[in-house]
């Protein structure tokens, strides 16, 4: 009984070392399995990184390159108001030219002398906003709001009224 004590010891101790060789070949090829699947999880990583930073760097590209466009526009729609703004004082001008002999008739001469200095008005006016870039009237813009701010924004109210009377009959 004694031999098959040690017998079944014997047994038992080499089906534990068996067991426990099982054991570690089974957590080293998890282990290799592990280590595989995080590398190409890293190298998946890299590669959506690297394709996301290119995504971006194209779409910061075309936003800047539309926003340079949109720019640009702008400058030219500014450029083409100045230029109507001008006009459009230049002819006030002319139509109180025009009539400055009804004025004269119908009114009075010192009224007259006033379209007339008024008229003159207009054109040096005209001819100053010709010269100014759209750099400068913005900040003639700019002093004249932090000078006279009320002013300001009494005349903008008044802008708004009057577009907003025209729009509504519109």
């Amino acid at each position: 009984m004694a031999e098959t004590d040690a017998t079944a010891s014997t047994a038992d101790a080499a089906a534990k070392s068996h067991f426990t060789k099982a054991m570690e070949e089974a957590k080293a090829g998890l282990q290799a399995v592990t280590d595989s699947y995080r590398e190409k999880l890293k190298a998946s990583t890299a590669e959506f990184s690297a394709e996301a930073k290119a995504r971006t760097a194209d779409a910061q590209t075309k936003a800047d390159g539309y926003a340079a466009q949109a720019k640009e526009k702008a400058v030219d729609l500014a450029n083409e108001g100045k230029t109507r703004t001008s006009q459009a004082i230049v002819g006030l001008s002319k139509l109180l030219d025009d009539n400055l002999d009804t004025i004269d008739d119908k009114v009075g001469v010192r009224y007259g002398d006033y379209a007339r200095s008024t008229s003159q008005a207009m054109k040096d006016t005209a001819g100053k906003l010709d010269e100014k870039s759209l750099e400068d009237l913005g900040n003639d813009a700019k002093e004249f709001v932090r000078t006279s701010p009320v002013l300001a924004l009494g005349m903008a109210m008044a802008a708004g009224y009057m577009i907003g009377r025209v729009l509504k009959k519109g």
